[in-house]
């Protein structure tokens, strides 16, 4: 049985002090990054929302937040953990991960975007071949567009 699943999210970058951006679990500036309580990785986030819902789970914030705010976990890489755990559970296995990010900013060169998916394969138990990744800058028509945040969309195939 095949199942697909869809994820979103979307931060804005931080207005006032100092905070890494942090892209699917790759570091990629020491400043600069998103207004949120976690690390806020929105290629992450969106992944694992995508991957609950391919197994009919709940939003991220229904886990996630009790894992930040209550065992001060903030690193997104342990919330996909997290949700890919419950997708082995039910005998499914990740086939395709599909993510597009809309950002203004910043512009990712091929081997920071190459480090991203080798990132995500390895979180997924997958090669990195089954990790797709696209960006488009969002030519000024959305906050993100216009370089205010960043939004990211992922699609997961699964198989079991």
């Amino acid at each position: 049985m095949y199942r697909i699943g869809l994820g979103q999210d979307s931060h804005a970058f931080k207005t006032s002090g100092k905070k890494p951006l942090i892209l699917g679990g790759v570091r990629i500036s020491e400043n600069g990054g998103l207004s949120g309580n976690s690390d806020t990785d929105v290629i992450l986030h969106s992944l694992c929302n995508a991957l609950s819902s391919a197994i009919g789970g709940d939003s991220l914030a229904a886990w996630s937040d009790e894992m930040c705010f209550k065992k001060g976990i903030k690193d997104s890489k342990k919330y996909v953990e997290y949700i890919f755990t419950k997708v082995k559970q039910k005998k499914y296995r990740v086939e395709n991960v599909s993510i597009c990010v809309e950002a203004k900013k910043p512009r990712l060169d091929l081997k920071i975007i190459e480090k991203i998916k080798e990132k995500i394969a390895s979180l997924l138990e997958i090669n990195i071949q089954q990790v797709g990744i696209t960006f488009t800058s969002g030519e000024n028509l959305t906050p993100f567009g216009q370089g205010k945040g960043i939004q990211s969309i992922a699609q997961v195939l699964l198989h079991g």
